[in-house]
């Protein structure tokens, strides 16, 4: 058996090698490394892919998300609503605008934003509430444009981990995850579904405005050069991480299948076992069904109810099975965003996650022999 991977990059990357590699040779020999030819052409196709009508590459997910809130002009003191059990970036960004982070629970099955919750927290203050699609599939759209529209506040979607989702509306329609709300970050690092070779970001809106301010913002403010027409950064999605973007996007569809594939294999061989709770798709389903487009697997995330969650950690990875732990500290409780405002009795889903959840190799390589390794060794030691 080949060695198990948390992500096979390695693997991955001979599938693509060819134009991997002729791509960056030709951005070497035209030294075209800002706003080139490729970052430009990956625009577009990622723009047709999701079917919406501007994408704008930058740096990082994290500026990405950055850059949509100030897009959105929001100022010191505006409440803005996210989830609790995400990665600290959500928050982060929320906090360097002198904004007023809101967190909220999560629910259960999907450990997505919990509706509720939201609701419960709006305040004339709240100006924004930023679902993230945790994992890889949508947070329960319907009901938080529902709420946007009551109540008149922007949706910005934390898509870093959900690119190619689709999402299913109450009335049989579809839309790409990130194309739902007023504006959308995803993240290209690595791991991702879509991920570079480096750091790489995008924003996606339909707002023609809206995108002209961002695209000034992620260039210093510039439209026309040396003119700085509003407040910007310095974030940009270099050419060498737009050509293996380029390289990637065509093969998404298939990735995301091949992750989904995988996932329905560990959800079989987990079946029936009391102690292991396995991932649901927002439809409902339990496991995943074969016409899935919901979820996207960026992670495959079991929840473990017996209290041997860490003691599973331990055992895997000394057994050469590597496997996360997203998130061991809820964002409530992290010195960093610590506010009296927060009663620990808010969040009894996330504070249960902390302790129970568990995610294991997800990538493009997996083959069967690794999942049955994998899930035999899991199964056989929650039992024992």
């Amino acid at each position: 058996m080949k060695k198990i991977q948390m992500v096979d990059l390695g693997g991955q990357y001979q599938g693509i090698k060819d134009q991997v590699n002729s791509s960056i040779s030709n951005i070497l020999e035209s030294s075209t490394f800002i706003n080139g030819p490729e970052v430009h052409a990956f625009q577009k196709e990622l723009e047709e892919y999701l079917d919406i009508k501007h994408v704008i590459p930058c740096a990082n997910g994290t500026d990405a998300l950055q850059i949509c809130m100030m897009g959105l002009d929001l100022k010191p003191g505006d409440e803005v609503i996210t989830a609790d059990f995400t990665f600290a970036a959500t928050v982060e960004v929320i906090g360097l605008l002198q904004l007023t982070p809101v967190l909220v629970d999560v629910e259960p099955d999907t450990f997505n934003i919990d509706i509720k919750a939201i609701e419960k927290a709006i305040t004339p203050k709240t100006r924004a509430i930023v679902p993230v699609h945790l994992f890889g599939q949508c947070a329960n759209m319907d009901a938080i444009m529902d709420l946007a529209h009551k109540y008149d506040l922007y949706v910005i979607e934390d898509n870093a981990q959900g690119i190619g989702a689709k999402y299913t509306f109450n009335d049989g329609t579809k839309k790409m995850s990130g194309t739902i709300g007023h504006v959308a970050s995803t993240s290209f690092f690595p791991s991702k579904n879509l991920g570079c070779y480096g750091d790489g970001g995008a924003i996606f809106t339909n707002d023609d405005d809206l995108a002209h301010t961002i695209r000034g913002i992620v260039n210093h403010g510039m439209y026309k050069r040396y003119h700085h027409d509003v407040v910007g950064v310095n974030s940009r999605l270099d050419s060498i991480q737009a050509a293996v973007l380029r390289a990637k996007l065509p093969n998404l569809d298939k990735y995301n299948t091949k992750r989904r594939e995988a996932a329905q294999k560990y959800s079989k061989a987990f079946e029936g076992q009391e102690h292991i709770t396995i991932p649901k798709t927002v439809n409902g389903c339990e496991g995943i069904c074969d016409t899935c487009d919901c979820h996207v697997f960026h992670q495959y995330t079991l929840k473990i109810t017996n209290g041997k969650r860490d003691a599973l950690v331990q055992h895997l990875n000394d057994n050469g099975v590597p496997c996360g732990v997203y998130y061991p500290i809820p964002l409530h409780n992290q010195k960093a965003y610590l506010d009296e405002r927060y009663n620990e009795a808010d969040f009894p889903v996330t504070n249960e996650l902390v302790k129970e959840v568990i995610s294991l190799p997800m990538h493009t390589e997996l083959d069967d022999e690794q999942i049955d390794y994998i899930t035999s060794m899991i199964i056989d030691f929650i039992n024992k």
